[in-house]
């Protein structure tokens, strides 16, 4: 028993740790894009060149890219990104298969917990860009939605790019979800479906443009993190 709880301690200053790290790396990161999507997409499949220049085109606008640091989608993000005048960041996790971080950060954090590493997704990000992908993707979309739907933090794009792969899991959200009443007309309103760099690039300036926050490089304030006063 006595083990147990010197493990659970120190579970505890390892979670801490790994708080501290996030927090004092990314604090000044200024304006960033959280991209996330499949590892198993790679160089090759367009979703991926698409990231590559999602990321480059937002780089060239001062804006810094968070992915998980992995292959597949979150490479091309971060690939578009490194060396583009702003922060390629990859925040990277401890898994027993697929993870290895790509070569293309120039911030690099490693997490052993996912829901550290969650926070500092949504944390530092003035935006979400969701590419098709398994059901990481998926976990991170509908966690966005519900801190965003609850007021947990403050509102910003969800864009979910490729309507021919989303299409169908909005219109069953429409057709079930919002048909039996568990979410109101207005919670939908919180996805936009985008097909290209550009058009999610514009959602974006749209929401700077919004909140008087200019899509540049500058200083701003980071989101506030779920629950935070």
């Amino acid at each position: 028993m006595e083990d147990l709880r010197s493990s659970e301690t120190w579970r505890v200053f390892r979670i801490q740790a790994e708080l501290i790290d996030g927090i004092e790396t990314l604090n000044e990161l200024g304006p960033a894009v959280t991209v996330f999507g499949s590892s198993r997409l790679n160089d090759g499949d367009p979703y991926y060149g698409h990231a590559k220049e999602l990321g480059r085109r937002l780089s060239q606008m001062g804006i810094s890219v968070i992915t998980g640091g992995g292959p597949g989608i979150m490479e091309g993000a971060n690939r578009g990104c490194h060396g583009g005048g702003c922060h390629s960041v990859g925040l990277n996790i401890a898994l027993p298969h697929e993870q290895a971080p790509n070569s293309y950060q120039d911030i690099s954090l490693a997490f052993r917990y996912f829901f550290v590493r969650k926070l500092m997704f949504v944390k530092y990000a003035t935006g979400f860009v969701i590419f098709p992908g398994g059901f990481g993707t998926l976990d991170e979309l509908f966690e966005a939605l519900t801190l965003v739907q609850t007021e947990k933090i403050r509102r910003f794009p969800v864009i979910l790019f490729g309507s021919e792969y989303w299409r169908g899991m909005v219109d069953w959200l429409r057709e079930m979800v919002l048909g039996r009443g568990c979410i109101d007309p207005g919670d939908l309103d919180l996805l936009q479906l985008v097909d290209t760099p550009e058009q999610a690039l514009e959602v974006l300036r749209r929401h700077y443009a919004e909140v008087s926050t200019p899509f540049t490089g500058e200083r701003r304030s980071p989101a506030p993190a779920p629950d935070d006063p």
